[in-house]
């Protein structure tokens, strides 16, 4: 076997040339969905990441501060959440030392446990609008560059008078048809991701509301510090 042959498809740059083809036939809108592609990509990969390192995956953590703080162990369970890199460790944190330090004045305790709460979530919520708008945008954009494609295939065969080739016809439809598909094909992932990443912080929402509900209703153990 040569190595033109182990080179595989791209040894004459035969995929690279018929995407470059396909762009130049899409145009500038077929170009702005492709640029938009790769900034979808970037923001998914982003969030996974985002979402990872904030251990959002980890359902043990809060389960087990829970468990110790109902327990009647308090210093166990604040050990718990300040040792963990999880997003709701602190709120839950500041809502268990604030039965415990503040019980005279839960109404402030709980203020400060939303506002942090709330500023992690829209930690979490970061670019996900950008998700939103290109899910939304990209089907218009691939639209737009629809009609203007049929425009200039019509415009073609205006000019060609009397001698009308359909193929002329035919394959401007083509190229115009393609931004469409192209806009959903961006889309259909886009929306799909946005609506899996709120799901996911939705469920982080509820959980630190429900933990942080729990702690409020459950009597305060005594907090025992260490000698």
């Amino acid at each position: 076997m040569s190595e033109t042959d182990t080179a595989g498809p791209f040894a004459d740059g035969s995929v690279v040339e018929r995407l470059m083809t396909l762009l130049d036939d899409g145009g500038p809108v077929l170009t702005l969905l492709a640029i938009l592609s790769v900034f979808t990509l970037a923001l998914i990969l982003i969030k996974l990441w985002q979402f990872a390192a904030a251990r959002l995956y980890d359902r043990r953590t809060l389960n087990d501060a829970l468990a110790a703080w109902r327990a009647g162990q308090a210093q166990e369970a604040l050990q718990r959440l300040e040792a963990s890199k999880h997003l709701g460790a602190e709120p839950l944190a500041v809502a268990m030392r604030g039965r415990l330090e503040s019980p005279d004045d839960q109404d402030r305790v709980r203020e400060e446990v939303t506002r942090l709460a709330s500023g992690r979530l829209e930690q979490l919520r970061a670019y996900l609008r950008g998700l939103e708008a290109i899910g939304v945008l990209s089907p218009l954009l691939g639209l737009l560059g629809t009609v203007l494609g049929m425009i200039e295939a019509f415009r073609q065969l205006e000019a060609a008078g009397s001698q009308v080739d359909p193929s002329m016809l035919s394959g401007g439809i083509w190229e115009a048809l393609l931004t469409t598909a192209a806009g959903l094909a961006l889309a259909i992932p886009a929306v799909a991701a946005l609506t899996w990443l709120e799901r996911i912080v939705e469920r982080f929402r509820h959980r630190v509301e429900d933990s942080v509900t729990q702690v409020f209703t459950t009597a305060p153990p005594p907090l025992r510090h260490a000698d």
